[in-house]
Parts: C-alpha cells; sequence; structure tokens
C-alpha cells in the first residue's frame, strides 16, 4: 500500500508520518514546515514574551505526547516546502506522491486549485484538530477551552472538500478523562486522532464507516488566526482551568453530541 500525507513539520506531524509508514510499503511526505520554536524564533508572526510563555506550554505537552523532532523512516519520501506554499506547487512536482492509494491531510495550509480538485476525487482523509461543526477555522480546540468548554477538545476526521473544515464526518476522537490542564488535553486529542485513524486505515475500516454531514447551524465560534493576541493568550493563562475540573467536565461530556465518537 502507497500513502500520501500533506501535513507540517512539528512532532505532532511527524509522529503521524512515523505511525502512517509503519502500514505502509512507501510513504510520501509532504511538508510545509516553519520553526520548531514557535514564540521564540522572530520570523514566526507570534513573537512577545506572552508568545513566548504560551508556547513553552504547548511544546512541553507536546513533547510529553510526541517526543522530540527525529528523522523519518527509510521508506518515507519526503518533500518539504515553506509554509503556505502547498497550493501554489505544480502538479508536476507532486506527481510521484499523486498514485497512492490512501491521501491524508493533517495541519497543511488551506488546500486550494489543482491540488485540491485532485484530492477532492480521491476521498481524502482530513484531520480537523477540532470538534466541527461546533469550532471551525483556526486553532480550535484552543478557542473550545478559552470559552469554556474543554469536554469539546478533540478531533474530527472528515473527508477533504473545497470548503475549510465541511466535508462529511467520518468520527469524532475524543481524549479520555484524565488529570490533565487544556494543554495537555489537546496534545492527547491529537494522539487520539493519530492512533484511531491510522489503526482504521490499517484494517480498511475507515472506509466502510457511514458518513454524516455536517449541520452548520450547530457552530459556535468560527475562529482566524488574527483572532489570538496577545490579550487573548494571556487571559487564557491566568484563568487556565485546574486539571481536577477538566478531567470532571470530560467525564460528564455528552457523547450524543459527537459523531461516531471514539474515546482514546
Amino acid at each position: 500500500m502507497k500513502i500520501t500525507v500533506f501535513t507540517g513539520n512539528q512532532e505532532r506531524h511527524n509522529s503521524l508520518i512515523d505511525k502512517l509508514s509503519g502500514i505502509c510499503d512507501s510513504l510520501y511526505a509532504v511538508q510545509e514546515c516553519r520553526t520548531v520554536f514557535p514564540g521564540e524564533s522572530p520570523n514566526y508572526m507570534y513573537y512577545s514574551d506572552v508568545m513566548k510563555e504560551y508556547f513553552r506550554h504547548v511544546i512541553e505537552a507536546e513533547k510529553h505526547f510526541f517526543g522530540d523532532i527525529k528523522f523519518l523512516p527509510s521508506n518515507v519520501y519526503q518533500l518539504p516546502v515553506e509554509n503556505g506554499d502547498l497550493s501554489k506547487l505544480n502538479l508536476s512536482i507532486l506527481e510521484p506522491a499523486l498514485n497512492s492509494d490512501v491521501y491524508v491531510v493533517m495541519g497543511a495550509s488551506y488546500i486550494r486549485g489543482p491540488l485540491m480538485d485532485f484530492l477532492a476525487t480521491k476521498s481524502t482523509l482530513n484531520i480537523h484538530m477540532g470538534v466541527s461543526p461546533y469550532f471551525r477555522g483556526s486553532a480550535t480546540n484552543f478557542w473550545a477551552a478559552f470559552d469554556g468548554h474543554p469536554e469539546m477538545i478533540g478531533a474530527t476526521i472528515h473527508y477533504l472538500d473545497k470548503g475549510l473544515d465541511t466535508g462529511n464526518v467520518l468520527y469524532h476522537a475524543l481524549p479520555k478523562p484524565e488529570y490533565e490542564d487544556t494543554f495537555m488535553v489537546g496534545m492527547h486529542a491529537v494522539k487520539a486522532a493519530e492512533e484511531s485513524l491510522v489503526a482504521r486505515i490499517s484494517d480498511g475500516s475507515i472506509f466502510k464507516m457511514k458518513e454524516a454531514k455536517q449541520d452548520r447551524s450547530q457552530q459556535i465560534r468560527y475562529s482566524k488566526r488574527s483572532d489570538f493576541t496577545d490579550e487573548v493568550a494571556r487571559k487564557y493563562m491566568e484563568t487556565l482551568m485546574a486539571p481536577k475540573d477538566v478531567e470532571a467536565r470530560l467525564r460528564n461530556r455528552q457523547l450524543d453530541m459527537f459523531i461516531n465518537p471514539l474515546v482514546i
């Protein structure tokens, strides 16, 4: 089996590549790259003392679940590009990666143009970190926690379409209740999404699941990247919910709000 994944270059993205490479003969990884030191690097849009502190928590949580960045397995064919360049690539450049059995997207920039036209015909699986249709857009799990809904932190596995996080949903992956703050719960949700999707691709069950249309009337927040400011990050850290309260909220979440929920 051949798999193509369009993703980023952070630890969590490398983890997905590593997991997928274990269930296929060859894997093509097109990675949009940005600094692995968010909040510290001046070439990153979030660069301030507040963001440095915020991303310190993010990085600690990511390393807890996924370890450090590392070299990829030998059956991975890697194409690194600048973040945001994916849709600008001529399909001839991507040709070796466009003859796969399975296509996966996670953490890539908004895909447009000929590449989207191609992927839309291939039952491409998208991991949206956030529970759609409730939270859509950018940093959706952050906003779920910010708005006081830690029980809504999770991931949506859906078919890619030309809208932003609007494709038909296969299931929601949710982190099991544990004594964790919301930084940790967010990364726990990534782990749940990756492990469940890889397992379901491996046994073929993902392509037998009944898909569900998203009900846009259920949307709680649509967030943009520009919404995430120093002031917002500072307020979030100052009012961070205690781990015991987060755990209680996760234990009491109403699973009937989710589509084919899988708690890991």
